[in-house]
């Protein structure tokens, strides 16, 4: 396949990004909008997330994902990611200041965005030309150790949550706790009313303990959703090979992720490193579930922004993946994992 047939069959295709953190570097960018634009009424009214964190970069500067950005790459839905980690004491008044600034920005976009509640509604969005925003929480020391929050979260819209950041939670601990343990008594409740009420579990940033006592907790496929291949990298944030067969063997999706740090431990990174993670993924996890996490504006800085994601389908066709297969990886996987688990 050709670069101009590749980068027509991306157009075709859909495309899911299951991670990013735009939505904070939106507010830390002095309260951009979702088109880029600045001196919008949100950039006179700092909520929690901007006193917390405060206007660090210029306006505009280094922001990888919006409107234009997704559009450009072809992305049909994106995982709008909160990482509420940094909140300290906050954690849920600040995920809910971050999570109230985005939705809306997206209401005020409602002719180029919306919020899936339903896996149908990427599949809408696309047929209407707009970006479908899956609302994520990273870390759920979101929830202050209560599951009555994860059903308002729910009822708010959110649809996938990480367990933990790298470091301890409530619920378990993460990949760089020394010695860590696995899921809490908290961690096991959350697990089940997360399968029950229909969110999706990522296990990305749990360490090794945790992934498996959530394999053995949960009855639904999980996604790893910005993670790299452990054995192409030893990072404690990558995914063993052991790991990368218990989410094919459970209907999952291991996303591969463009952070430099996560793809290459000599020297700088490169696209064909990022290529090699997703062919790894695909012989040891199954074409059927390995799929695509960026992390843009959150450290997925392989690629400059969003506009660039063709990039990858066409690297990939010169590898000899078809369009079946890279259907799969673009998108189809983790709308399987959607259609499973919210429905």
């Amino acid at each position: 396949m050709d670069e101009e047939a590749a980068r027509e069959l991306h157009r075709r295709a859909v495309v899911i990004d299951s991670h990013n953190d735009s939505t904070v570097a939106y507010i830390r960018r002095g309260n951009l909008g979702l088109n880029g634009e600045s001196g919008t009424e949100d950039s006179r009214r700092p909520g929690v997330v901007a006193h917390l964190r405060q206007y660090t970069y210029p306006l505009g500067e280094g922001i990888q994902l919006d409107i234009p950005r997704l559009r450009a790459g072809g992305v049909d839905a994106a995982f709008f990611s909160v990482d509420c980690t940094r909140a300290w004491s906050n954690h849920l008044l600040y995920t809910m200041d971050a999570l109230g600034y985005l939705t809306r920005q997206i209401e005020e976009n409602a002719d180029a965005m919306i919020v899936a509640r339903r896996a149908a509604d990427i599949r809408r969005a696309r047929e209407e030309g707009k970006v479908a925003v899956i609302l994520a929480v990273e870390n759920s020391n979101a929830l202050e150790q209560s599951p009555h929050v994860l059903r308002l979260l729910w009822q708010i819209g959110v649809r996938s949550m990480t367990i933990t950041h790298s470091t301890r939670t409530w619920a378990a601990d993460g990949c760089e706790v020394v010695g860590g343990g696995g899921l809490t008594g908290f961690g096991r409740e959350l697990v089940a009313e997360m399968d029950e009420l229909g969110l999706v579990i990522d296990v990305s940033h749990l360490n090794e303990v945790g992934f498996w006592d959530v394999v053995e907790a949960s009855s639904s496929p999980l996604i790893a959703s910005h993670s790299c291949c452990r054995r192409l990298c030893d990072h404690p944030r990558n995914l063993s090979d052991d790991q990368l067969k218990a989410l094919g063997e459970r209907g999952g999706v291991a996303a591969m992720t463009f952070v430099p740090s996560f793809i290459s431990a000599d020297g700088p990174a490169t696209l064909d490193q990022l290529l090699d993670h997703i062919e790894h993924a695909v012989k040891v996890a199954g074409i059927d579930s390995v799929g695509l996490g960026s992390d843009f504006d959150g450290g997925g800085d392989l690629l400059e922004d969003a506009s660039r994601y063709p990039e990858i389908t066409v690297g990939l066709a010169r590898r000899g993946y078809g369009e079946e297969e890279l259907a799969k990886i673009l998108g189809l996987n983790h709308l399987r994992v959607l259609e499973a688990v919210i429905g």
